[in-house]
This record gives structure tokens, sequence and C-alpha cells, in this order.
């Protein structure tokens, strides 16, 4: 998880596009063996309980990859950046260090902690089909605010990458189907 000097972050959702954390590097990166998906539910940011949101999850897939970004946190902000992660991923999510593949000017392999939620977690929604899903998005809403900024927001953010994800953009555009909710 650490070398001598850093923690090495691993952002695949709302991390890309809000980190709300100190870094000394943010740069591109991607985990193999890993896709993003819609299956987890939020009922603590992007809805509540009588009505959850639905936010991303990492799903093993052996030929895949997550693009996402990756976060070095100097030695002096490690203990603050977790505790406040731990808070804000604390719905169904637990830590996972996992190999990834930061890209840029020196690509190199680090190892990165992340926050993964699992099916066996209460918040646990899982797959159905895409119209479903945005339909949920659509609907939803949460103390951090509506479930649909936070798609929109993860879409824009991966453009931004030159990732193509087509999970996260066909939901985009089925939510953009629901606009009157």
């Amino acid at each position: 998880m650490t070398d001598q000097t850093s923690l090495w972050l691993f952002g695949y959702g709302s991390l890309i596009w809000r980190p709300a954390i100190p870094y000394a590097e943010r740069l591109p990166a991607r985990a193999a063996g890993y896709e993003r998906r819609f299956y987890q539910g939020s009922t603590d940011h992007r809805g509540v309980p009588e009505a959850p949101g639905r936010v991303v999850t990492l799903i093993p897939s052996a030929a895949a990859f997550c693009h996402g970004v990756a976060y070095r946190v100097a030695p002096p902000d490690v203990a603050a950046v977790l505790h406040t992660l731990d808070v804000r991923e604390q719905g169904g999510y637990t830590r996972l260090e996992l190999p990834v593949q930061v890209l840029g000017e020196a690509p190199r392999e680090v190892t990165a902690l992340t926050y993964v939620a699992a099916p066996d977690n209460p918040n646990w929604l899982g797959p159905a089909p895409a119209a479903a899903i945005a339909l949920q998005i659509a609907r939803s809403r949460g103390p951090s605010g509506m479930n649909r900024e936070y798609l929109v927001r993860l879409a824009a953010a991966l453009r931004e990458l030159a990732v193509d994800d087509p999970h996260v953009f066909e939901l985009e555009r089925e939510v953009h189907g629901h606009e009157e909710l």
C-alpha cells in the first residue's frame, strides 16, 4: 500500500471528479482485471434508505481494464486522508489493495488502495437492465445531491481522460431520457 514516502490511491468513481483530499500527484491510471459498474446502492450520499441511489464499484473481469486516476498522497497527509475516505466510503465499501498501472510521462505499476463494494454488503443492488438502473439514478436524491449528477459528472470526467466506458455512457444516455424526473 505504501512505499517509504507516500500512499497511492486509485479513484474510479467520484474520486475522479471530486477527490476532496490533499494529494501530491494526480495521474491517469488503470486497474487490470476490473470493470466499473453501477451495482452499489447509496443510502448515505446519492440516495436514502427508502430510495437508494446507485454508485459505482469494481467488478472482477479477467480481460477488462478500469480506467481512473491514481493519487499519490504525501506521508504527512496519509492518516487524515484514510480517515476521510473511510467515512466517505462507509456505505458498504471496504479497502482493497491492487496493482495499478499509472499512465503518463513515466508509466509504472504501483500498489494502490481503493474502495470496493462486494456483493455481500448490505447496500449491494447488483446488476439490472440499463433502463432500470437509469430510472433509479434519475429518481434518486440524497444528502450529497442528485444521483443523476454523480453519473453525469463521472461521464464528463471519463471523457476528459479520453476513456470510453460503454456502461457509464449507456446509462448517461438513458438518464437523459428521464429529464422530466
